[in-house]
């Protein structure tokens, strides 16, 4: 099977230990992303969290820290319960001064293209779009959202 990744890159005027920090302390992540009971940027760790659309099924997602490079890269599986299909998912940090750039790519989406519309690619790229230019932006940029 080929893989075509999903990969999203923004640049955010913060520096790279906000947005590390952003992505791996468990209160901070509860901010911008899913509400997660628990959450450890270490390998193995494994943590959960229910979403899905808006208005939608919400499902269980399994997810297992896979890879973690302090203030550069964090990798999780990515995987849902009673679903079949497995993908990963990674954020890479790149210091560009008083800036990051973040880099998230998810790949194997295309494993869950038998478990329904809800898991097509699409829905993931909508999803990973939101959070990394909008949810993600306006919590690390708060003053930003006062601008045109």
């Amino acid at each position: 099977m080929s893989d075509n990744p999903i990969v999203i890159e923004r640049v955010f005027n913060a520096p790279i230990s906000k947005v590390w920090k952003a992505i791996t302390d468990n209160n901070e992540i509860k901010k911008w992303y899913f509400p997660l009971e628990d959450f450890r940027p270490e390998a193995g760790f494994k943590f959960t969290f229910i979403g899905g659309k808006e208005g939608g099924t919400q499902y269980l997602h399994l997810c297992e820290i896979t890879e973690v490079i302090k203030g550069k890269k964090l990798t999780y599986s990515w995987k849902y319960d009673g679903y079949p299909g497995q993908s990963y998912v990674s954020f890479e940090l790149f210091d560009q001064g008083d800036k990051t750039l973040l880099k998230l790519t998810h790949t194997g989406v295309e494993s869950f293209a038998a478990a329904g519309t809800d898991f097509e690619k699409q829905n993931f790229v909508e999803g990973w779009t939101y959070f990394v230019n909008k949810a993600l932006k306006e919590y690390l940029e708060p003053a930003s959202n006062h601008q045109a």
